[in-house]
């Protein structure tokens, strides 16, 4: 009975709409105003940082949601929400305007559920990825706004097909049996990324993200990786798509994937209807490759080279709605953002230590009969989403004898599984070993581990 009524509960906690959200479309200066004003509001929880900058020097603004803000806390996943990746499609960026006052006001009122949420994740918001290409879009006379108009950034380059191409190597890799996960970077990616992609990259590299979502719009649909199909075909996207033209491209986590995205699609007020701007999809779910191929894109990159799993929520019809619409679109996706945020908080998690409890920094998590590993943070601490189900674990670290453990995952949160790993005894000159990071020590926390330390273990 409890179970029946939680979905109406946790309806009910989110059911008032913050009273002082103001529902206009944020020009720049006022979308930095927006997040100041959430930050002198909740300075508690909150931070703002920026992660570089735009072509034409604008910041990129990222608002921290954290009982610590600042602050990995070991244990606690990171989360983060990605919006205005392409100028001209804004309802993203405003839904995550709308989210900050949201989850500070609800904070301030003693919601359970956003003060559980805000406790136990850190969670990251960057409203605007491409905030030259908005300024071009917003420009434009609102009786005839041009489709692809404030698309690009102020180089004319799409950012979501601007990372480097993981996926051509990861394909190759699969031929020949070699590694579908953490593949390094091309020696000359800096020089082929434009400054909003490299912010974004680096962004990732400081930060061990769990779970992502990018926010578009044009189509209404909950995308989930691989984006790029192995053998490349005509750009079915568009009017009269018809999904069994284009073959899927599963990733190892594919079934997890698909879960991700219907708990998106479902939560939303219509996602999940069969029929949306003129297209349709089962769930409201789709595999990106099934729908189009897209090479260089984000969500393909986060899970080819980080631990992060990340979907693309295509989230209105109209890429640039009409500020009347911006109420009713934030009442359609508020359930949605809450709910996919706590999908962080699944599958397993927890320390990867040495025999004097030393956190070890890049130990490969890996699950038997997916291949896909993930690794551990500066901390040791580790993440793997997971559906539920039992598994087997292993935890190995150059240096160290493997660790090896079956478990149980239930649908309630995640499993609490550590690994306390014994070193080799070796003959002869010791090896170099994984360095070890004190939990204790303040000093060695913001310590960053080398990925080619571990080129033997991460795949």
């Amino acid at each position: 009975m409890c179970q029946l009524l939680w979905p109406l509960v946790r309806f009910l906690l989110l059911f008032k709409v913050a009273a002082s959200v103001n529902f206009f479309h944020h020009r720049y200066e006022q979308l930095v105003q927006a997040l100041f004003t959430v930050h002198n509001e909740c300075p508690d929880i909150t931070r703002i940082y920026s992660i570089g900058r735009s072509v034409q020097g604008r910041q990129l603004y990222v608002l921290e949601f954290s009982d610590n803000p600042g602050i990995h806390e070991p244990l606690e996943p990171e989360f983060k929400y990605v919006g205005n990746m392409h100028g001209n499609e804004v309802l993203g960026r405003e839904l995550l305007l709308q989210l900050s006052e949201f989850l500070c006001e609800e904070y301030q009122q003693r919601n359970q559920r956003i003060t559980r949420l805000i406790w136990d994740t850190r969670i990251h918001i960057l409203p605007s990825m491409n905030p030259d290409g908005y300024e071009v879009a917003a420009n434009q006379d609102p009786g005839a706004i041009g489709y692809l108009t404030g698309r690009n950034n102020a180089n004319g380059v799409d950012l979501n097909r601007n990372f480097p191409d993981l996926n051509t190597f990861m394909y190759y890799s699969e031929k020949t049996g070699g590694p579908n996960h953490h593949i390094p970077l091309p020696a000359n990616w800096k020089s082929q990324v434009e400054p909003e992609t490299l912010a974004v990259i680096n962004w990732m590299r400081r930060y061990n993200f769990v779970l992502s979502a990018n926010l578009h719009g044009g189509a209404l649909v909950a995308n989930y990786p691989y984006d790029k199909a192995q053998e490349q075909q005509g750009r079915g996207r568009g009017r009269g798509y018809h999904p069994e033209s284009n073959t899927p491209s599963p990733t190892p986590d594919d079934k997890l994937f698909q879960k991700l995205a219907r708990t998106y699609s479902y939560a939303h007020h219509s996602m999940h209807q069969s029929s949306t701007c003129g297209e349709q999809f089962v769930d409201g779910i789709t595999n990106g490759a099934s729908w189009y191929s897209l090479s260089k894109g984000m969500q393909d990159f986060n899970y080819l080279y980080t631990n992060c799993f990340e979907i693309t929520l295509e989230l209105s019809c109209n890429k640039f709605p009409p500020q009347k619409d911006l109420e009713k679109e934030w009442l359609a996706n508020r359930e949605a953002l809450i709910t996919y945020l706590e999908e962080v908080h699944q599958g397993i998690k927890g320390l990867v230590s040495d025999q004097n409890n030393n956190g070890i920094a890049g130990a490969v998590i890996s699950v038997q009969g997916i291949g896909h590993d993930v690794t551990s943070g500066d901390q040791g601490d580790y993440f793997r989403l997971l559906l539920p189900g039992t598994y087997t674990i292993t935890a190995l670290a150059y240096g160290y004898q493997p660790q090896t453990v079956t478990v149980t995952v239930g649908p309630a949160g995640p499993s609490l599984v550590h690994f306390q790993l014994k070193q080799n005894i070796m003959k002869g000159p010791p090896e170099k070993k994984a360095p070890a990071t004190s939990l204790s020590s303040k000093a060695l926390q913001k310590k960053v581990v080398p990925r080619a330390a571990y080129k033997k273990t991460q795949k």
